[in-house]
């Protein structure tokens, strides 16, 4: 039996409610400013489809490729610049109205083996995703570099 491509590979999910509109987060996800509100002050590029989104830390940088958004519904990247293990991942955001809330479904898919730089990242987006929370639910994040320190690799 031949095995497809993700078969072989290891995720990180993650799922929170934002009290708040799926449109209002779909924002945070999908715009320049959004991104800088809540990920890092140093983003730039086109949140577009087809666009390429540039990301930089105190340690290091990314390159994302916008491959698909559904307004109000998901935002879809590849990985095309970063850390060798970030590199051709994939980084899926989808959104659905629950109640008051908004359920935001993360997947951060394809890594190539659970290696401890991967335990890390799940960790900062877990940090990121509730400071994405946070900005949309009070107007203030806590974007890069104002995001709590975890380990030695920040």
């Amino acid at each position: 039996m031949t095995r497809g491509k993700w078969e072989d590979m290891h995720d990180i999910r993650h799922l929170v409610g934002v009290r708040a509109a799926p449109e209002d987060v779909y924002r945070a996800l999908a715009t320049i400013d959004g991104l800088a509100g809540w990920w890092t002050e140093q983003t730039s590029g086109s949140a577009e489809a087809g666009g390429t989104i540039d990301f930089r830390f105190p340690n290091g940088a990314f390159a994302m490729k916008v491959v698909d958004q559904v307004p109000g519904r998901s935002v879809r990247w590849t990985v095309i610049d970063g850390p060798e293990e970030w590199v051709g991942t994939e980084i899926r955001w989808d959104l659905r109205q629950e109640d008051d809330f908004t359920k935001l479904v993360f997947t951060h898919a394809g890594w190539r083996e659970p290696v401890e730089f991967m335990h890390h990242c799940s960790t900062k987006w877990a940090v990121y995703i509730l400071s994405l929370k946070q900005l949309v639910e009070t107007g203030t994040g806590a974007p890069s570099p104002h995001d709590p320190k975890i380990d030695s690799w920040d």
